[in-house]
């Protein structure tokens, strides 16, 4: 079995959260991306890639990458709000680039990541509803839909990914730095759900900042921006045994090095691409063992 390893564009700082910090140029962070050996991207936020689907495959090939799929932000609780034209538009990109995985995140509606979103049971039966409604859509055009549980969403906390998985039948993406965040135990819930892991984002997780994040003295922005995530390998969150696990397990799917990144000066750019340059070297080993 062939590890795919992948890279995501919000690893350079390029992310969809307003006044985040300097967003690099599209050329800059796919030709940073193909210098580090890397074939394969997720799209990343809105705005970054073409928003033409035809337009969007061919910056991609032309980068000489390929798409993998990406994160995709969406109110899923709300009835008033029909998610499934949104998705089927983006959809089309997929099916333009040839990617295979949408990672539907089910943010509150609010901007940036923090904060609790608390879901009454009314919407709990429209967000599970609507991810099985997102999953069929998309199998209807060959990509896996999953959903990424994610600090400051309405899907954070260990409890919230456990009435998912019993609730719907979508897959999960693992996020081992999200979940770390959310209270939870990546390693634990590769033990008791393997088969609804499709796809993995991986980061490394600084558990002396993140405590400080989960307890709400810092932003999740500050976090970020004081270490919270490190290049693989060098934080706590047992990267080497998630992977380990995932490999046991059968795990076919991505392995995206995906690690939200501040960036304000040149220096800070510098330090992005010599962290995804360690992560990307750490996980061909790790993947490989």
């Amino acid at each position: 079995m062939t590890a795919r390893i992948a890279a995501a564009p919000i690893s350079w700082g390029v992310i969809e959260v307003p006044n985040w910090g300097v967003q690099l140029d599209r050329e800059r962070v796919l030709s940073e991306m193909t210098g580090l050996g890397v074939s394969a991207t997720e799209f990343g936020p809105e705005g970054f890639l073409p928003d033409a689907p035809a337009e969007r495959a061919r910056v991609l090939a032309s980068a000489g990458l390929r798409a993998v799929g990406g994160f995709f932000p969406i109110v899923l609780h709300d009835a008033a709000q029909d998610p499934l034209p949104a998705i089927e538009r983006e959809l089309e990109a997929y099916v333009a680039a040839g990617a295979d995985t949408l990672v539907l995140s089910a943010v509150t509606g609010r901007d940036g990541y923090d904060g609790v979103g608390e879901l009454s049971e009314a919407e709990w039966g429209t967000l599970l509803a609507n991810l099985d409604r997102a999953l069929d859509a998309a199998a209807a055009v060959g990509v896996v839909a999953t959903l990424h549980p994610h600090l400051g969403t309405v899907v954070e906390a260990p409890a919230a990914v456990e009435r998912v998985i019993a609730g719907s039948r979508i897959g999960l993406c693992l996020d081992a730095g999200h979940f770390t965040l959310g209270g939870g135990d990546p390693l634990q819930l590769v033990a008791d759900h393997a088969d609804r892991i499709v796809h993995a984002h991986l980061k490394d997780v600084s558990l002396a900042v993140a405590a400080r994040v989960r307890a709400g003295e810092l932003s999740y922005r500050d976090g970020v921006q004081q270490g919270m995530y490190c290049a693989l390998g060098e934080g706590d969150a047992r990267i080497p045994e998630i992977v380990a696990a995932l490999r046991d397990a059968g795990y076919d799917g991505w392995y995206v090095i995906e690690q939200d990144t501040v960036i304000e000066s040149e220096a800070d750019a510098a330090r992005a691409l010599e962290n995804a340059r360690r992560s990307i070297d750490f996980i061909r080993a790790a993947v490989s063992a």
